[in-house]
């Protein structure tokens, strides 16, 4: 083995983990002796990742599963010999519906990422206007916006769609990723291929039907739009574990506390509890509010201090199935913002995923809070179930006591991409690579919020530091 390679992962969720797995690939496959330290401020790895195992219920407290069509996701579990038990949606639990003036309609055939790409059934369904669909057709005739400048994501689709197609099918299909308001988020760093698809074909209808964006896709493990593991997404989390154990350096219970540059290279973490660690590039994947801190001293982090984060709440209700008189046919439903509901969105989790409950038995899973909607959280738990069992009570009928609850609040959970956001980023990492070679950002809070993005950039950020290694001598070790 060559030259010693000290890397240094701040934070030890699912992005620092798998940078920590590809650097020292990476690393090793370059010729170099990689020593890689991975510090977690808290007691646990796998940061919102937390699956729970009660009763014979297989129940996802953070994330619950991920596109198949971002394959990092799926190439990690190969890597890790953990594709075999790789699950796929029930294919007959495919409807998904939305509420529109207290009841629940199905979601028209083709409908592609909430954009129609049939016309019949859209025009048949009873979530838009007469008027709303003649303003959604406009989009036909609209003159494109051929500048690639960046606008929100809301905006872009009322300018399109009209802004009854955003606020009842849209934004509540698209949003409900990001726990977000359209109206602030960034299309470039949400939907981009929106932008693209008008600038080639000068209308989103059209373009989206001719591009026909694949419904099903294919990974080479699964047939699935959706994928997570039998035995819970936890299981990824303790594949990387027990992977990088033995091999890296994991310290759980310790955060950074700062970075400092030094005069002959590299650079020293000082940690919260007063102790040095050398390093000759680290990589840092703490959200964002908290990788400002840690930048601030030497780097503008006006881009990153303009992130905000949304928090949210899980409520997971398990029922016996012959206390619950309505059939499950789909895979749960949206909420737009206009119905004044407690929750935001509701999987009916043990029709979606079949793997997560005895037959016998319900599961399903509550979604409470987004952008401009954090009054419920305030309430405490008992509150917060009490409100979300009114809204499946009016909703779907269900008035019959759980067998339990389980409440998950993910505190400031969910990044918020303002407009400008790529291109802001693409500066404050222009401006790294001058003034901190060897430092890297990855995660959530840039470029990607769903689990495969945060491995793909911790994989690329990993491939670049191997690259830089290979045309920058080590620092001397401190």
């Amino acid at each position: 083995m060559g030259e010693q390679r000290r890397v240094v992962v701040i934070g030890g969720g699912l992005t620092g983990l798998s940078a920590a797995f590809y650097t020292r690939k990476f690393l090793r496959e370059a010729g170099f002796e990689p020593v890689v330290t991975v510090l977690e401020r808290s007691g646990s790895w796998g940061g919102k990742i937390e699956t729970l195992h009660k009763d014979g219920f297989v129940i996802e407290k953070g994330p619950d599963s991920f596109l198949a069509r971002k394959t990092a996701m799926t190439d990690l579990a190969k890597e890790l010999e953990l594709d075999h038990d790789l699950v796929s949606t029930n294919p007959n639990a495919k409807k998904t519906y939305l509420l529109h003036k207290g009841k629940l309609h199905e979601m028209p055939a083709g409908l592609v990422l909430g954009i129609p790409t049939q016309i019949r059934p859209f025009l048949s369904s009873k979530l838009v206007s007469p008027a709303g669909k003649i303003r959604a057709l406009m989009d036909y005739v609209l003159p494109p916006k051929r500048g690639g400048e960046d606008e929100s994501l809301g905006h872009f689709i009322e300018r399109r769609l009209g802004s009854e197609v955003l606020e009842n099918v849209t934004e509540p299909l698209l949003a409900g990723i990001y726990a977000g308001e359209t109206r602030h988020l960034s299309l470039q760093s949400t939907f981009p291929q929106f932008g693209a698809v008008e600038r080639e074909y000068g209308s989103l209808i059209r373009g989206m039907m001719t591009g026909r964006k694949p419904a099903e896709t294919h990974t080479g493990t699964k047939k699935s739009a959706f994928l997570t593991f039998r035995q819970g997404l936890q299981s990824l989390v303790h594949a990387l574990v027990n992977e990088l154990g033995g091999a890296v350096d994991l310290r759980s219970g310790t955060g950074a506390s700062s970075i400092v540059k030094e005069p002959q290279g590299g650079y020293t973490i000082e940690l919260e509890d007063g102790t040095m660690l050398g390093a000759d590039s680290v990589i840092v994947t703490v959200p964002t509010f908290a990788a400002s801190k840690l930048l601030s001293p030497h780097v503008d982090t006006a881009a990153l201090d303009e992130i905000d984060y949304v928090s949210v709440a899980n409520v997971v209700l398990a029922f016996d199935k012959k206390d619950i008189k309505t059939a499950f046919d789909g895979s749960g439903f949206l909420v737009p913002r206009k119905e004044g509901r407690t929750i935001t969105a509701c999987t009916w989790t043990s029709a979606k995923w079949l793997h997560t409950s005895a037959d016998d038995k319900v599961l399903m899973r509550c979604y409470v809070g987004r952008a401009g909607e954090q009054e419920a959280l305030k309430q405490d738990d008992a509150g917060l179930v009490e409100l979300v069992r009114k809204d499946i009570l009016d909703l779907m009928g269900i008035g019959a006591q759980p067998l339990f609850t389980e409440v998950t609040r993910l505190n400031h959970s969910m990044p918020q991409y303002p407009v400008g956001h790529v291109q802001h980023i693409a500066g404050l990492r222009a401006e790294l690579s001058v003034k901190l070679p060897g430092v890297y950002i990855a995660g959530a809070g840039y470029d990607g919020v769903g689990l495969p993005d945060c491995i793909r950039q911790a994989k690329e950020i990993s491939a670049e530091l191997a690259a830089a290694a290979q045309a920058v001598p080590a620092a001397v070790p401190v």
